[in-house]
Formats: structure tokens, C-alpha cells, sequence
């Protein structure tokens, strides 16, 4: 894929992004055969128009089937998921989600499909789990940041370098620093739940958000793009691959790991156990662990460059050490259990009580 079409494709995952979040509903898109033998149905969280080229290289020779891609939030693809689990209805063949702790807990609630091969085997431990369950992306949660806006002197390099930033009563980064809402984005939950278990920074940069007034909101295209114009100077645990995509068509944009420690995600797939056409589920798993399909991924940002490089844009170079994956684990549905989340959402709403 060229980088002109890379761009073209994230410029439209942004505008697309824009419109469900005003529509409040998925979106959904015909990939292959018009007249097909087979259709696989699969659900994902990824925009389609970031995720329609791997889905493009999957169906090159597969003449006969055709993906219906229906994207949607992470919470909501939870709840259906669970819904069709529970009912024993067939829904998705394939769903593919940010919210990992979300699908730990489908597949310990015996919603998922069991497969094993040779591709599968391969993947390291923390990318699979009870072979019902594979990590299939590296995405690292970032800082954002305006590069005409913050001086270079002030780019946070770490958490400590952000509250450092805040700490000021009269900072000029008061009511300009914003973050995932994580009572409506799954993924924004996950990556605050994982930052409280991870960091002793964790209780005093929540403080710092609520007393210099940042900013809960609920997606990465809205976060990024009000970065780039400056109505935010800088984004905190916004997801690395879409910082990314944005930065391709537009240079305002910086990013940085942190390097006291990154987060780093690998969206889940799970094939349900009530899937249709479970045969061509478990061959798109494997194209996307193949050669091939690491390709395509790594093509989409998806795989990302930013923790496969020393060079490039600010912030790019990061000690292996400094990497924190998520792990697909039962440890995760820690973060589901109903008195842990209420408590953990109670704070949070004291930091950031909204208008």
C-alpha cells in the first residue's frame, strides 16, 4: 500500500469516525464477492476504513466469500456479544476488539470457539489464551501533543514531565490536556484501569487532571483532531495507530511514548461459539498471523512503527524495557468486576464531573 493511499485511508477514518460518533450507531460495509458462497460476518471495533485494506488482502484469491464488516464501539460490542452468547443466536463469525479485558470475560463466560494451528502456536503466551482468544495488533498508548502550540521545551517525555506540566496554579495547560472518557470508551477504561495498576503516578496525575480542569472525552478522532487546531495542547493514553494515521496528513501532530513506561495493546479475536461459518473464521485468523497478513497489518499502522524504530518523529525511540504489554489473561476481568469498576468510575467522576 502507498503512503498517499495510507493517508487517504486514515483522512477517511477520521471523517468516518466523526459521523458514527454523531450518528451514535455502527457502521457497516461489503467487502468481496456480490454474489458469494459464502459470507463471513466480523465485528470489530477498528474503523472500517483502516482495517478494509487487511480485509481487501484476505479475499485476494478467495474469489467466493464475501466479510461484512460491521464496526462498533467497544462497549456495545460487548453487550452484543454477550447477548448472542447467552441466547445462543449466531451473530458475528469473527469479532475483533480493543476492550481485551471485555473479551477475556466473553471467553470465560464459554462464548468462544476453540482452535489451534500451526500460526496460532507460534504466538507468544501473553497473545493467546486457552486458544479462544488472540492478541493480532501492537499498538502503543501514546501522548499527542500540538507541535506549534507546545515549545520543546515543555514536550512531556514522561508522566512525571506531565504532572510537572500541571502542577502550576497558573499553568498554561489548565483546561487544555485531554483524555479517553472511560465510562463511554472500553478502551479508555482499560488503559486508565492498567495506568492505576502500573504506576505510583497514577493517583497524582488523576488529582492534576481534576484541578487543572482537563478534559473527559469519548474518541480518539475528536481527541487528535482537537489537538492538531489546539483546543487541547495535549492528549494523554490516546491509542498510537490513530495518532499516527492522523499525523500522515497532518504535521501539528507529535507523539510520544513515554518512557517511564508504555502500554502497549493487541487487539483480541475471538471466533463465537455460535459462529455460521466457523471455517473461513479460523482462515482469516491465520492470514492474519501469516506472513502475509502481518504485512497488511503493519501496512494499516496497525502493527505500529513506532515500537519497531529509533528514528523518526519525536518520541519514537524507547527502551524495550520501558514496553508494558497487556497480557490476555483472566487477570483482566479484574477490571469487570461489578465493585472494582463502580469504585474505580467514582473516582474518576470526582476528577472529571462534567459540566
Amino acid at each position: 500500500m502507498t503512503l498517499r493511499f495510507l493517508t487517504a485511508a486514515w483522512v477517511a477514518a477520521f471523517v468516518l469516525l466523526g459521523l458514527g460518533a454523531a450518528r451514535a450507531q455502527e457502521m457497516i460495509r461489503v467487502f468481496g464477492a456480490a454474489a458469494p458462497a459464502q459470507v463471513l460476518v466480523l465485528r470489530s471495533t477498528t474503523d472500517i476504513a483502516v482495517f478494509g485494506p487487511v480485509v481487501d488482502a484476505f479475499l485476494a484469491g478467495r474469489p467466493g466469500l464475501q466479510v461484512r464488516y460491521e464496526q462498533w464501539g467497544s462497549n456495545e460490542l460487548y453487550r452484543l456479544g454477550r447477548q448472542d452468547c447467552h441466547s445462543g443466536r449466531q451473530g458475528a463469525d469473527v469479532v475483533i476488539s480493543s476492550g481485551v479485558h471485555q473479551m477475556v470475560k466473553l471467553v470465560n463466560e464459554a462464548c468462544a470457539w476453540s482452535y489451534s494451528s500451526r500460526l496460532t502456536d507460534r504466538l507468544p503466551a501473553p497473545l493467546r489464551w486457552r486458544d479462544e482468544l488472540w492478541g493480532i495488533t501492537r499498538e502503543p498508548a501514546v501522548m499527542v501533543y500540538n507541535r506549534d502550540l507546545v515549545p520543546a521545551d515543555d514536550i512531556p517525555r514522561t508522566r512525571f514531565d506531565l504532572l510537572d506540566l500541571l502542577r502550576p496554579s497558573g499553568t498554561r495547560y489548565a483546561g487544555r490536556v485531554a483524555t479517553y472518557d472511560i465510562e463511554q470508551s472500553g478502551l479508555g477504561y482499560l488503559f486508565a484501569f492498567a495506568d492505576a495498576r502500573e504506576a505510583s503516578t497514577f493517583g497524582a496525575l488523576q488529582e492534576s487532571f481534576g484541578r487543572s480542569g482537563a478534559v473527559s472525552t469519548c474518541c480518539s478522532a475528536d481527541i487528535i483532531r482537537s489537538v492538531a487546531e489546539g483546543r487541547y495542547l495535549i492528549a494523554y493514553n490516546v491509542l498510537g495507530s490513530y495518532a499516527q494515521g492522523y499525523q500522515q496528513q497532518d504535521d501539528r501532530i507529535g507523539i510520544v511514548l513515554p518512557s517511564d513506561y508504555t502500554l502497549v495493546l493487541s487487539r483480541a479475536l475471538m471466533i463465537p461459539r455460535e459462529a455460521a461459518n466457523k471455517e473461513a473464521a479460523e482462515q482469516f485468523l491465520d492470514f492474519l498471523l501469516s506472513p502475509e497478513g502481518v504485512l497488511a497489518l503493519r501496512t494499516a499502522l496497525l502493527i505500529s512503527p513506532l515500537l519497531e524504530t529509533d528514528e523518526g518523529n519525536e518520541g519514537e525511540s524507547l527502551s524495550s524495557t520501558a514496553l508494558r504489554p497487556i497480557g490476555l489473561s483472566p487477570a483482566l476481568m479484574v477490571a469487570l468486576d461489578a465493585l472494582t469498576r463502580e469504585t474505580f468510575l467514582r473516582r474518576w467522576r470526582a476528577t472529571f464531573p462534567g459540566p
